[in-house]
């Protein structure tokens, strides 16, 4: 913590009163800095940042080799990216000074895509991706469907007619099987000219044009997408935020400038007790990431600048669900967490910009984006993000020799609620619960995001494409229910049930997973998995 919050050039960044209840808070889980904060505790590189946000800024061969520089170099030091594409012409032009013609973005994408296979992050993970389009640009049909592994059929066999797999096939058998775009989430970028009846805003504007931005060809095919394959996702920019395009690998942090950079940690409220030690807790976290903004080491000299002109930080929230369920309250933004979520909006700001006066330091242009909080929501056993419990008991597959193996396990947070606080565990509503009732879903992260200045991450489950409740028939409801909350949203992901292969997560029954509990199961191979027969020779 010294090492973070102690002297920088003679000067104390933290009082060591503060700096001792910061370690008490982390100690307690009731803040947790971002993972890469805990990866590179007390080692001598300081790269602290999760993420960086890049773009593509001009459409020339010198562009193309500095983006993927920039990327490389970011990747190596453990953090994700995202790059936003758009100013890049589309395919098929025709190249005026050389004869040739344009191949449009997405072959860089797949660079970067590589890029990312290939560059274990900080030397010990797989590559974070993002990547997005502006809606209006002529390659967005190429687009939409560039992840449609189902669609892209890669192997036909030889001995028996009519068997095929295909990309989604050999991901399920093998998650490690190389698929297009696979280590990077897509999304189309959305503004003010989808928005309003013609990009301007006029008094009747958004129930108005309702109607227009739900029906919109290129909007409806997005959601068409999003239900059946998870992908593309929607970045949502509207108003004075229309330029910030740039999103990080897991969209919650927004920008408009190049090599910006995430700053992340996430108070817990699931171990808080009362509002005025959340009001303590969101402080002094506020002034810890504050002092990131000073200590991190940075890939190359553009991110200290454009750190230095914008002191983003991304204070999060984790434990919501946890805190809902300790209280009895349902799934949805109560009165009570109102009350919590305005303090941690007022807090936040208060404490960053008294303790960047008191550094004689520019004040951050941006405070709170809530993160998925994958790693540290195990960490500290407590429900991740905004999200609700994923299930109450699942099924988690893994690959143990090249094999799928399988276990039941029974979510610890649900244990831990059910036998510390004696919840009744068939009154959990769970993500897959509400996959059925997205509305609730989408409500409650646009009541979250109005005390949200940058982003949230956060995905839906739904029921599997095909099924009786998310099918063909449903687009146009869908597109329409996610048009009306645009306007309160900065981003949208789904994920149907079963789109991607190599699904870790399957729901299971809560006592059947209390009963084979600790055992380990192999599963089928591939051809049963995915409904060829069992030899792969229907």
């Amino acid at each position: 913590m010294e090492s973070i919050c102690g002297r920088l050039n003679g000067i104390q960044l933290l009082g060591n009163g503060d700096i001792q209840q910061l370690k008490e808070y982390i100690k307690q889980q009731k803040f947790i800095p971002g993972g890469r904060y805990l990866y590179y505790a007390g080692r001598p590189a300081r790269f602290y940042n999760n993420c960086y946000l890049l773009r593509a800024e001009e459409d020339s061969r010198e562009e193309w080799s500095a983006v993927t520089q920039r990327a490389m170099s970011c990747l190596m030091t453990g953090g994700g990216i995202g790059v936003d594409y758009s100013i890049l012409r589309p395919s098929g032009r025709v190249l005026s000074r050389t004869g040739g013609k344009a191949s449009g973005p997405i072959p860089l994408m797949y660079t970067i895509n590589e890029v990312g296979r290939n560059v274990m992050q900080g030397g010990s993970r797989r590559s974070a991706i993002y990547a997005s389009l502006s809606w209006q640009h002529e390659d967005i049909p190429l687009f939409l469907t560039a992840k449609n592994w189902k669609d892209q059929i890669v192997f036909r066999g030889e001995e028996y007619s009519g068997f095929e797999l295909s990309e989604a096939d050999l991901k399920m058998g093998n998650f490690n099987h190389r698929a297009p775009l696979d280590m990077t989430n897509i999304s189309l970028n959305y503004d003010d000219d989808w928005l309003y009846l013609d990009g301007k805003y006029h008094e009747q504007t958004l129930n108005g044009s309702l109607d227009r931005r739900a029906s919109n060809p290129i909007f409806l095919a997005n959601c068409r997408q999003a239900l059946s394959t998870g992908e593309p996702g929607f970045s949502f920019n509207f108003g004075e935020k229309q330029n910030e395009t740039l999103r990080n690998a897991c969209t919650e942090v927004t920008s408009e400038d190049d090599s910006d950079v995430c700053n992340l940690g996430s108070v817990n409220l699931g171990n808080i007790e009362n509002l005025e030690e959340f009001k303590s807790v969101v402080a002094l976290a506020s002034k810890f990431l504050v002092c990131g903004t000073l200590r991190a080491e940075l890939p190359y000299q553009r991110v200290y600048e454009i750190r230095e002109k914008n002191r983003r930080l991304g204070l999060g929230l984790m434990g919501i669900h946890e805190w809902l369920l300790k209280k009895g309250l349902k799934y949805e933004v109560s009165p009570e967490l109102h009350k919590w979520l305005g303090v941690y909006r007022e807090v936040s700001e208060t404490a960053a910009n008294a303790h960047c006066d008191h550094l004689f330091i520019s004040r951050p242009v941006a405070y709170r984006a809530i993160a998925p909080t994958g790693s540290i929501g195990i960490l500290a056993a407590t429900s991740t993000g905004i999200e609700p419990l994923f299930a109450t008991a699942y099924k988690r597959r893994y690959l143990k020799n090249n094999k799928w193996h399988y276990q039941f396990v029974v979510d610890s947070i649900t244990d831990h609620l059910v036998n510390r606080f004696g919840v009744d565990p068939d009154k959990i509503e769970t993500a897959l619960d509400l996959s059925e009732d997205y509305e609730r879903r989408i409500k409650f992260q646009a009541d979250v995001q109005d005390y949200v200045d940058m982003s949230i991450s956060s995905t839906i489950n739904l029921p599997s494409w095909g099924s009786k409740q998310n099918n063909e028939s449903h687009v146009d409801a869908f597109a329409r229910v996610l048009a009306r909350y645009a306007p309160r949203l900065r981003g949208f992901t789904c994920y149907p049930d079963g789109a991607r292969g190599g699904q870790p997560l399957i729901r299971a029954d809560y006592r059947d997973a209390i009963k084979h509990s600790g055992v380990v199961y192999e599963e089928v191979d591939i051809c049963e998995i995915t409904g060829h027969g069992g030899t792969c020779g229907v």
